[in-house]
C-alpha cells in the first residue's frame, strides 16, 4: 500500500509530458484568441470632444447634408467604386451603411461611425482620409486646402510660382497645385469643420431624413 500511494504521488508530482504539451496548447490558445480579441476591439473615442449638435429643427439631407459631402466625401464614397461599399451620394445609401454595417444610428449622432469619422477623432477612421506624403523627395501632405508652409505660388525650394517652376501636381498657369491632390486633378476634399460636423449630428438626431 505504501508503495501504492509513493507512485500515486510522484505522478501527481510529475505529470506525464503528454499532459504537459496539451496544457501548453491550451495556454497558447487561450493567449492567441486573447489578442486577437484585443486586435479586433475598436478604439475607444471620446465623444464628449464630439463638436456640440447644431441647434437648427430643420436640417434635411437633399437641402443642408448632401451639399457638404459633395465637397468632402463623395470622391472616396460616390456611385463610382465607393470605399468599403460606402455610399454618401443619397439619402437611401447613406442610411444601408458600407460592407461591414450602418454608419449612422437614426437618433443617436453620438453613436454614429460617420460622424466619428468626419470629426477626426479617431486617427484610423478619418473622412476626408488626410494627405499622403510625396514620394521621390517631393513635399509632404502640406496643409489641406493650400500650399505647404510656403508662400502662395511659390513652389518648393523656392522656384517662383508657375511655368517649369511650378510645384508638382499643380496644372502650369493655374493656382498653385494642392499637394496631396486627389486623383484625377481634383481638389484635395476639406474636412469639415466643428459647425459641419454639428449639423451633420442634428441631421442624425432628429432622425436623418
Amino acid at each position: 500500500m505504501n508503495c501504492l500511494r509513493g507512485r500515486r504521488r510522484q505522478s501527481m508530482a510529475h505529470p506525464k509530458k503528454g499532459d504537459q504539451t496539451t496544457n501548453m496548447k491550451r495556454v497558447n490558445y487561450l493567449i492567441g484568441i486573447s489578442l486577437l480579441a484585443a486586435l479586433a476591439a475598436p478604439a475607444e473615442v471620446d465623444v464628449s470632444k464630439l463638436p456640440p449638435a447644431a441647434s437648427r429643427k430643420d436640417v434635411t439631407y437633399e437641402k443642408d447634408i448632401k451639399p457638404l459631402f459633395q465637397a468632402s466625401c463623395l470622391n472616396c464614397h460616390g456611385a463610382d467604386r465607393p470605399k468599403a461599399g460606402l455610399r454618401l451620394d443619397s439619402l437611401e445609401a447613406s442610411l444601408k451603411g458600407s460592407k461591414d454595417g450602418k454608419v449612422i444610428e437614426a437618433g443617436n449622432s453620438a453613436k454614429s461611425k460617420l460622424v466619428i469619422a468626419v470629426s477626426q477623432l479617431d486617427p484610423e477612421l478619418v473622412m476626408p482620409p488626410k494627405p499622403r506624403a510625396r514620394g521621390r523627395g517631393g513635399p509632404p501632405g502640406g496643409a489641406p486646402g493650400g500650399a505647404p508652409g510656403g508662400a502662395p505660388g511659390a513652389a518648393p525650394g523656392g522656384a517662383p510660382g508657375g511655368g517649369a517652376g511650378a510645384a508638382p501636381g499643380g496644372a502650369p498657369g493655374g493656382p498653385a497645385g494642392a499637394p496631396g491632390g486627389a486623383p484625377g486633378g481634383r481638389p484635395q476634399p476639406k474636412p469639415l469643420t466643428a459647425e459641419e460636423v454639428g449639423l451633420v449630428r442634428a441631421w442624425i438626431d432628429a432622425g436623418a431624413k
